[in-house]
């Protein structure tokens, strides 16, 4: 989606042009400097963003910027500068904080199961579950914490869930007329017992998602995955379902190549900052 139009709902949404309290007690022109100070350790993302709020209320705000996005930031760390004209940097303030604590609280997040796995073969995948009108910047802030991005949307690849196999009868037919339509997509099938990756293996699919299994079934479906995985055809493996800080290490240790995680964007909390505000001449 379009940021702009993004930003744009959001000063909509909070009604940063009639901010009612910063229009009775600023004067016009009087002008205001301030600091964006991090209050906790964590990943930094959405600097971009941040500064685009408030050049959309006033073109002439002037920004120094100390630190970048994917960088590692210290309480207590001074992100960033700006100057401008006091009454929009009041209006804009809460707007652009919620983008910059969001984002950064997602590549925090990712960046802690991404260096959980370190030093494994597998890899850290994002999903879809982003709030609405998020995903582009929620994806990058995956991006940001040292994650990958699964799909970006329902026509990147072909991903077929539970929902979708209570209603094919024959999912090797499916796949083979998928593929002569989308001869360049990918086919992935979430599977939830022996006999959906045996039907995923026979139909010859690019990934194979095991979904919400315990470790002993895991390690089975793994093993069936492998043993009939040949020179041509050896489908990555991808773990999703139940993953958490405590699960994720003995994931990893099973060899598969890539663990996708739905909580680094639904449920990662915002990265605390302040932006500190002060009189300017």
């Amino acid at each position: 989606m379009n940021m702009d139009k993004v930003i744009f709902l959001a000063l909509e949404e909070d009604q940063a042009g009639n901010d009612v309290t910063s229009k009775n007690i600023v004067e016009k022109n009087a002008k205001a400097a301030a600091v964006l100070v991090a209050k906790e350790d964590g990943v930094l993302c959405g600097l971009d963003i941040f500064k685009k709020v408030f050049l959309k209320l006033d073109k002439n705000f002037k920004f120094k910027i100390l630190k970048k996005d994917a960088q590692k930031v210290k309480k207590g760390d001074i992100i960033l500068t700006m100057k401008g004209l006091a009454c929009p940097l009041l209006s804009g303030e809460r707007t652009a904080l919620n983008f910059i604590q969001k984002l950064s609280g997602i590549a925090t997040m990712t960046n802690v199961f991404v260096n959980v796995v370190k030093g494994s073969k597998t890899k850290i995948y994002d999903t879809r579950k982003t709030i609405p009108g998020f995903r582009d910047i929620s994806k990058y802030a995956v991006r940001c914490g040292g994650a990958q991005n699964h799909r970006m949307n329902l026509s990147d690849m072909v991903l077929i869930k539970d929902n979708h196999l209570a209603l094919v009868d024959d999912l090797s037919k499916k796949v083979k007329e998928i593929r002569k339509k989308h001869k360049n997509l990918l086919i992935q099938v979430e599977c939830e017992n022996r006999q959906n990756v045996q039907n995923a293996i026979d139909a010859k699919v690019d990934f194979i998602m095991l979904d919400n299994m315990d470790n002993k079934m895991l390690k089975k479906m793994i093993t069936l995955i492998r043993t009939q995985s040949t020179k041509t055809y050896k489908p990555e493996i991808e773990i999703s379902g139940g993953v958490d800080f405590k699960t994720i290490k003995e994931y990893a240790k099973l060899g598969i190549e890539r663990i996708s995680i739905g909580m680094i964007t639904h449920s990662a909390p915002s990265l605390d900052m302040s932006l500190e505000v002060k009189v300017s001449k």
